[in-house]
């Protein structure tokens, strides 16, 4: 089969699309032909070696697609059935096996691309608006990046939970974007001389936001926390601008009282039950039509370096696929 590779840690030219062995489902295992693989930031940082892999590795870690084999323990019955996941590395290729338990069902009405573009950000923007910090109708949230793919349905998610939400963006399109699915105020944080957590004061009387979910890090990390009201929660979810330096944690304590907690996926679905809750509630969302998923771009397997260069560029709003 073709595959991306890394063979050195790099810029996206990194990634080589190579030729390798069809790999076999194991025990406990399925082997899916993929029909689309998702591109998400963590992908970059894996290539980079800013989260540093055993070279060479495949890429990718979430997708879609139809299961071809089974393994030993595994029920035959669940070849042909199309499935998505997150959590494998090596999805960027035309087959993955993966467990068999993290294999979600895709439902019959759902499209295979839409499922793939939601799975890692979809389950992220899910646990993080309904567990990270469970969103209620007094809340008011801050969501950086918000017509961006986690961004944007954060926001669905954090409206459907009654809370307000202040989108950070940076362009007339995504600003366009993000009003249109219903959020009423909007920073444009790229603007000259706008100062983010002025802007949040002046949009909250004063009050600050009970939450701010802050994918940048490095340098948004101390706007973030003046944006906070007292006993406000910062979820750092993201280093887009790079890691946060060390944190003298009295800081939090002038700034209010305030928590600051840095989430991963892993965490969030630490059983197949949990996976499917949050996997099956967005499907659910999307077949009703109650959550909008948009695709950017799609690019062949062998593009996925202009994948990662576009995504990286800060351009994009949605999702970005690899379709083998």
């Amino acid at each position: 089969m073709r595959a991306i590779r890394v063979h050195e840690p790099g810029e996206p030219g990194a990634m080589q699309f190579d030729d390798v062995p069809d790999p076999s489902a194991g025990p406990g295992e399925v082997l899916v032909r993929v029909a689309a693989a998702g591109v998400n930031f963590i992908d970059t940082y894996q290539r980079s070696g800013a989260y540093p892999l055993d070279l060479p590795s495949g890429l990718g870690l979430e997708g879609a697609g139809e299961v071809v084999a089974v393994g030993d323990g595994v029920d035959e019955a669940l070849v042909g059935r199309r499935v998505a996941w997150h959590g494998t590395l090596g999805s960027y290729a035309e087959l993955v096996a993966l467990p068999a338990e993290v294999a979600v069902r895709v439902p019959d009405g759902l499209d295979l691309e839409v499922a793939a573009a939601m799975m890692l950000q979809g389950i992220t923007a899910h646990y993080l608006s309904h567990s990270t910090y469970p969103l209620g109708r007094d809340d008011t949230a801050l969501v950086y990046a918000a017509a961006g793919g986690v961004g944007r349905l954060l926001s669905q998610l954090a409206l459907r939970r009654g809370a307000r939400v202040i989108g950070l963006t940076s362009t007339d399109e995504k600003e366009a974007e993000v009003r249109r699915l219903g959020v009423q105020d909007v920073i444009r944080y790229r603007d000259e001389g706008v100062v983010i957590s002025d802007e949040v004061r002046r949009l909250t009387d004063g009050r600050g936001v009970q939450v701010v979910y802050d994918s940048v890090g490095a340098d948004t990390f101390e706007q973030s926390l003046r944006s906070l009201a007292p006993r406000g929660t910062l979820v750092l979810f993201g280093q887009s601008s790079g890691k946060v330096p060390p944190v003298d944690l009295q800081t939090l304590s002038r700034h209010g009282s305030l928590y600051v907690t840095r989430p991963g996926i892993g965490a969030y679905t630490a059983t197949p039950d949990e996976l499917t809750w949050r996997a099956t509630t967005l499907f659910d969302l999307v077949d009703s039509g109650d959550l909008d998923v948009a695709v950017h771009a799609r690019y062949p397997l062998a593009e996925a370096a202009q994948a990662h260069a576009d995504l990286e560029s800060g351009t994009t709003s949605g999702k970005l696929l690899l379709v083998p």
